[in-house]
């Protein structure tokens, strides 16, 4: 069975173009995906990523608000007993930035122009999962 990952939009950002040819290309690398579109609140989110019995939230993050909605997701998923989800967050993000989401609990930061094979190999390792024969 392959692993379920959540792709979210939190706050205000309304761009999902980046959120969308990530979620494809974990699709077609055999994951399965659930995608929540866009302004979702965290707690939203953390609802989502718990019904769905997912093992990854990425979080697509545009706006600058990407330290503290990673923060409080982070926070929101163990609050609901589910801190074992990991989470990563990609988008616009300074790289000084990079350390500060890793203290915060995110399992990987994808910035702006992270090759899309990256990203799958690195959500791929966070599930433990072989590679698919598709690929």
């Amino acid at each position: 069975m392959p692993a379920r990952i959540l792709v979210a939009k939190p706050g205000l950002d309304g761009h999902d173009r980046g959120a969308k040819i990530v979620a494809r290309a974990l699709r077609d690398a055999g994951f399965e995906v659930v995608f929540t579109g866009i302004r979702q609140r965290v707690d939203a989110i953390v609802a989502a990523a718990v019904q769905e019995d997912v093992a990854v939230v990425g979080l697509s993050i545009l706006s600058g608000a990407h330290l503290a909605l990673t923060a409080k997701t982070i926070e929101g998923l163990r609050a609901a007993g589910a801190g074992d989800i990991a989470v990563v967050v990609g988008g616009t993000i300074p790289a000084a930035d990079i350390p500060r989401l890793r203290e915060a609990g995110a399992a990987a930061v994808f910035p702006t122009g992270t090759p899309l094979d990256v990203v799958v190999a690195q959500v791929r390792a966070l599930t433990l999962e072989a590679p698919c024969e598709s690929e």
